[in-house]
């Protein structure tokens, strides 16, 4: 299987919980060709999509990664394209997937589809699915933001368009700093975020499940660390081996299809005392977790079932 991976450059991941690295290594593995670029390395030329690419080869160790030259080919000539591009999901992001419903029409199967990165926002798609989700307001306004605040005492705000806890804040009707967080996060009227009720349920972790095509295949919580009230890794969150209970395979069954029926193989949902708070599409995370916490090869299954999905079209 020929594939392209369209991401961050190579020497900027972080190896060790990378699962576009994990991905990688198991293609160079099955000796599959493999190219990586970035967003915007993307072309249309003569009206056919195209990219400078580098074909690479992922290593076990150091160097992790055996770089080759630089190339422009034709999308179409990938059987393969994984969107890995982490977010921020702005314009840019949006305008690299243009590029890639371009791929489609020529050939290649692009994971996650496209079109439907365009649509399932990683905070608003969780909302289509209201009874699982926490009780959330949307609002540019700071009173709206404020009063939210006082009618639960202790409310999340975040951006709507944010990653990896950037923005993440906990407040609450005796937090003097209120409005000043209310502006700060709507640009004084002029920017969404959300306003949830904040869960207690945090403390004990914040569930990391991943789904393949749909079925949940590796999980494990998040723990905030001691001095921060995010479950996110990158600011001190650690990992902790768990099991899915009745709630978490209720969310799960409740999304599959829509997942399945809108080519999102790779999926990584975030579950807060049984609230499905994020479906993230875009760049999900928590192969190389699953590895060490479970010894389940996600890697290998996101291969296969990419396979399978190219032997059935």
């Amino acid at each position: 299987m020929r594939s392209l991976y369209v991401m961050d450059p190579p020497d900027s991941l972080y190896i060790i919980g990378d699962s576009t690295y994990a991905l990688m290594l198991e293609a160079a593995g099955r000796n599959w060709p493999t190219w990586w670029c970035h967003p915007t390395d993307l072309r249309v030329r003569e009206n056919g999509p195209v990219a400078r690419v580098q074909e690479i080869v992922a290593l076990p160790g150091p160097p992790f990664f055996e770089p080759g030259d630089w190339t422009e080919l034709p999308l179409g000539s990938f059987d393969a394209i994984w969107m890995r591009k982490d977010p921020p999901f702005d314009m840019d992001y949006v305008f690299s997937t243009y590029i890639l419903d371009l791929a489609q029409q020529d050939g290649a199967t692009v994971f996650n589809d496209p079109a439907s990165l365009k649509t399932a926002n990683e905070k608003m798609y969780a909302l289509q699915w209201p009874d699982l989700s926490p009780a959330t307001t949307v609002t540019n306004s700071v009173e709206e933001v404020v009063a939210q605040a006082l009618h639960y005492e202790r409310v999340v705000i975040k951006p709507w368009d944010g990653n990896g806890g950037r923005g993440v804040l906990v407040t609450g009707s005796c937090d003097r700093n209120l409005r000043a967080m209310a502006e700060m996060l709507t640009e004084d009227g002029n920017a969404y975020c959300l306003v949830q009720p904040y869960l207690e349920a945090i403390r004990h972790g914040d569930k990391r499940i991943i789904l393949v095509d749909g079925e949940p295949r590796g999980w494990f919580l998040r723990v905030p660390g001691p001095s921060d009230h995010r479950g996110n890794l990158h600011v001190g969150a650690t990992v902790k081996a768990c099991e899915l209970d009745d709630r978490d395979v209720e969310i799960c069954a409740a999304i599959k299809d829509r997942l399945k029926a809108e080519g999102l193989l790779f999926v990584g949902i975030d579950v807060i005392g049984g609230f499905l708070t994020e479906i993230n599409v875009t760049s999900p995370t928590g192969v190389r977790e699953i590895r060490k916490l479970m010894d389940r090869d996600l890697a290998k299954e996101l291969q296969d079932a990419a396979l399978h999905k190219l032997d059935s079209e």
